[in-house]
C-alpha cells in the first residue's frame, strides 16, 4: 500500500510517540482527507514510536490483504 504524499507528510510530522487515536484526532485537526482517516483507523491500538513504525504495519496489512486468497481469485 502506497502512502498518499499527504498522509506520508503527516506521519513525518508527527510528534511520536503516538497512539492510533492520538493520529487520528491530529490527522482531523490538520485536515486530512477521508481516506486517509481511513487508513489509519486500519492501524492496530498501540503505540507507535515513529513514522517508520506506521508504515511497517501499513505495509504488512497490505501484503497480507493481497495474499488472501479471496484477493489472489480477483
Amino acid at each position: 500500500m502506497a502512502l498518499s504524499p499527504t498522509l506520508d507528510r503527516f506521519l513525518a510530522g508527527m510528534e511520536y510517540p503516538a497512539t492510533r487515536d492520538d493520529l487520528l484526532r491530529e490527522a482531523t485537526r490538520d485536515g486530512l482527507d477521508a481516506d486517509d482517516r481511513a487508513v489509519l483507523r486500519t492501524l492496530p491500538e498501540q503505540s507507535y514510536s515513529a513514522a517508520w513504525h506506521i508504515r511497517y504495519h501499513l505495509a504488512r496489512a497490505a501484503l497480507r490483504e493481497s495474499l488472501t486468497p479471496a484477493a489472489r481469485a480477483a
